[in-house]
């Protein structure tokens, strides 16, 4: 059986949410707003004589029995030239706005909506349906910027509407999901950075407030940023969603995400993996084997000893693979001469001459038996000899002051790694401080 001990494995471990941008809504029935005003406010408007007067031919065209919606569509640009009050402005809307949805003229419709709101005549009550009707034209006019401010217009206004899904449920849309769909509108537009930095504006909005930040818009920025290949973007909301709502399914997503987005070499994987274990999120075998690959029976042979028999007790792990089998037997054969020498290697490691390779081993190996104290101290000591691969030190030496339970120390230590290893070290962190706020 062949073991690879320094070869590089690129993880491509399958996260476990739904990889969507989000449950699209399938439409919602669109009252006429132009006939939804109170009748009694006829007897008090001001109408000017010149719109009067452009007012009956469009009226003529619109009432009569044989309708002619292209002449009266013909006549919007002289009717709305000729408003003076906010009562023509009004009635000028409602016509308009009449007349495309008789015509299916969307641009009409939105002309309409935009005069009536203008005019400040439209009822309180109304005001949020008319901005959400405006971000429903506008978006299917491909007018984005029109849509997002119907959008903003409808959360002001504390709009909420009982919407179908495309699953068939229904449920109530408020001010949250507006402000996620605000932010749709620009990732379908392609604009990314724009779209992400909305959702941090609103999301950074609710913490300075004392307020929870809504799972969707974490949610729907780490799969947005994953599903549209931005590595960056999708480490730093697995983080973010991780630190708002910690579970197995979103730990197990940053750490997959950990794994996926960097060609990482054993050492690193192994590391992300420990992490994994400590959380209990392995998905499958093929993390177990990728643990055992990472720590190598010859090296680690008592962390591999413990990893297989785990994934044994999960029923994760195969019991008849090959490779596993002659893994956990060479792990076997290995493991009581390493710790017999574990005496001898510490001795070696604390010697004034000791060099950088003996100091290593002595921390890696004390660390893989779960000897954290003596790892920290081998490591500490690592830290300040030439030639130290500083990042992975630093790393490592945060596990085992976490695995004392210093984890401020750890917190600490974890803050100073930079380089590749920077995402592994903070999801390290971030697991730190969780454990801290748990007691």
């Amino acid at each position: 059986m062949k073991f690879h001990s320094s070869s590089k494995r690129s993880s491509s471990l399958a996260l476990a949410f739904a990889l969507a941008a989000g449950t699209v809504f399938t439409g919602v029935a669109l009252e006429s707003p132009a006939h939804a005003q109170k009748q009694e406010k006829a007897a008090k408007a001001d109408y000017s004589k010149g719109f009067i007067a452009a007012y009956k031919p469009v009226n003529e065209n619109v009432t009569s029995e044989t309708p002619d919606y292209a002449a009266a569509a013909a006549a919007a640009p002289a009717l709305v030239a000729a408003v003076e009050t906010a009562d023509d402005r009004h009635a000028a809307g409602s016509i308009l706005y009449s007349i495309g949805a008789k015509s299916e003229n969307d641009r009409l419709m939105v002309q309409g909506l935009d005069l009536m709101l203008a005019s400040g005549k439209v009822g309180p009550e109304q005001v949020g349906q008319f901005h959400w009707s405006s971000y429903q034209l506008n978006q299917r006019l491909g007018d984005m910027a029109a849509a997002r401010r119907g959008l903003e217009g409808a959360i002001a206004a504390n709009y909420t509407l009982d919407a179908q899904l495309t699953d068939g449920s229904t449920r109530t849309l408020g001010a949250d999901d507006m402000h996620r769909m605000i932010a749709d509108l620009y990732f379908e537009a392609g604009d990314y950075p724009t779209g992400f930095a909305y959702l941090d504006e609103q999301m950074n909005a609710r913490k300075a407030a004392g307020q929870p930040v809504p799972e969707a818009w974490v949610k729907h920025a780490f799969v947005t940023a994953y599903n549209n290949d931005l590595p960056e973007q999708a480490r730093e909301y697995s983080i973010r969603y991780v630190e708002e709502y910690p579970n197995k399914t979103t730990w197990g997503d940053a750490i997959a995400v950990a794994l996926n987005g960097n060609r990482y070499e054993y050492p690193e994987i192994l590391d992300i993996l420990r992490l994994s274990r400590r959380t209990d999120t392995f998905r499958d075998g093929s993390m177990y084997t990728e643990y055992i690959e990472a720590a190598d029976p010859r090296k680690f042979p008592g962390e591999v000893l413990a990893v297989i028999d785990e994934g044994y007790a999960s029923g994760m792990l195969d019991r008849t693979d090959p490779y596993v089998i002659e893994s956990r037997a060479e792990a076997e054969r290995r493991i009581e001469t390493d710790k017999n020498d574990l005496p001898e290697l510490a001795a070696d490691a604390r010697a004034g001459n000791a060099s950088l390779v003996t100091v290593m081993a002595a921390g890696d190996t004390f660390l893989s038996y779960d000897r954290a104290a003596e790892a920290e101290e081998f490591y500490t000591k690592a830290l300040a000899m030439p030639g130290v691969n500083t990042p992975l030190v630093l790393t490592r030496l945060g596990i085992a002051q976490l695995d004392q339970g210093k984890r401020a120390e750890a917190e600490a230590t974890f803050e100073k790694v930079q380089g590749p290893r920077e995402p592994i070290a903070d999801l390290w962190a971030v697991y730190s401080t969780q454990q801290n706020a748990g007691g």
